[in-house]
């Protein structure tokens, strides 16, 4: 959606493809870094009052925490809420949004051509892929990472909790995975956590994983015991792959976790999409700009502006995926970042960037 705000700005006819109706909520922690804050500006949007997050708290199953102060901060606010900004902008611009999947995807003579799910064709010289951490498409694509095994479940559900500090995002780290809190736009508080699929077998379902598994961190137990879930159901979401991405497949420029998923652990997921986004934009309108660009050369440009950005960023969430699948290794971990508030302002600082300036 960002994407198409920026390349309408532009004048482009642009049309989205998003089979469920805004606004809605998904799986996602709702932090968002201030970095993003001139680029929305740019692109006209006014977002909601929320609250400012400036500091971190991290903590293990034992009781350890440390606490370290956000540089830039940022703020929280739910996909509920934000999708519907992005939306109502979109609109008001003229991006056409199409309440339909996408089936197929042919690229062909220097366009593309497009089938939806209810039958409908379309033809556009430039596709974008931004279609979340995996879908249909990964598979009609052939992406490799859809060959390999993903032992990544990600729950969320919304809490009322009116004493959670509003200036603070918390990582509580369980057996198996971690849960990050922070407050929304709503007051509520949000939380999503991540957990390896041999872990959540274990438990019958979410609320016994929750009493059995997450209230092992004395955090979330007191959390869970002093707060009221509003959820009828938390959302869930499965096969969550960190393995590598290509930027570019079969001509489309793919964009936030799309194109790569950073770690949760290591934060700022939104606004690495929201950047790729822009970069994805600029690149399509340099080729219309620029003369002498053609296809072969804006892909390339795209792919080495992408992973100039956000290749460090990625490799540090594969590291962690590494070290948190083996026990032994995610304890040690775990107690030498709740023990080394350094290292956790090195972890900050390598996962979050400049702020993001339109143009």
């Amino acid at each position: 959606m960002t994407a198409a705000i920026h390349l309408k700005m532009h004048g482009y006819h642009v049309a989205v493809f998003e089979p469920k109706q805004y606004p809605h909520h998904k799986v996602c922690g709702e932090y968002v870094s201030n970095e993003v804050l001139p680029y929305m500006a740019f692109l006209g949007i006014s977002l909601p009052k929320t609250y400012q997050i400036n500091q971190m708290l991290f903590s293990t199953t034992t009781g350890s925490m440390v606490k370290a102060n956000l540089p830039m901060g940022g703020f929280g606010l739910s996909r509920y809420a934000f999708d519907e900004v992005l939306y109502k902008r979109a609109i008001a611009l003229g991006v056409l949004v199409i309440h339909e999947n996408v089936s197929s995807i042919w690229f062909d003579q220097d366009s593309f051509r497009v089938s939806a799910q209810l039958g409908g064709k379309y033809s556009s010289k430039f596709v974008i892929g931004a279609y979340g951490k995996r879908g249909a498409l990964d598979r009609e694509l052939q992406r490799n990472f859809t060959f390999k095994k993903s032992p990544w479940l990600g729950v969320k559900a919304h809490y009322k909790l009116d004493s959670f500090p509003a200036n603070l995002v918390a990582v509580h780290n369980f057996r198996g995975g971690y849960g990050g809190l922070s407050k929304t736009e709503s007051g509520v508080v949000n939380l999503c956590y991540l957990v390896s699929y041999d872990s959540f077998k274990k438990e019958k379902n979410v609320d016994s994983f929750n009493q059995n598994v997450l209230a092992q961190n004395p955090y979330l137990n007191e959390f869970l015991n002093d707060a009221e879930m509003l959820f009828d159901q938390p959302l869930a979401i499965g096969q969550i792959s960190f393995h590598k991405k290509k930027p570019v497949e079969n001509h489309m420029l793919m964009c936030g976790d799309t194109a790569g998923l950073i770690h949760p652990l290591c934060g700022n997921g939104m606004a690495m999409a929201i950047h790729s986004a822009k970069i994805a934009s600029e690149s399509i309108h340099n080729y219309y700009r620029i003369n002498a660009l053609d296809r072969r050369q804006m892909e390339k440009d795209y792919e080495g502006q992408w992973r100039h950005m956000f290749t460090r960023r990625l490799l540090m969430g594969r590291l962690l995926q590494s070290a948190l699948l083996n026990q032994k290794i995610s304890n040690i971990a775990m107690r030498i970042l709740a023990k080394s508030p350094h290292m956790l302002h090195m972890l900050i600082r390598n996962t979050h960037g400049r702020k993001i300036m339109g143009q």
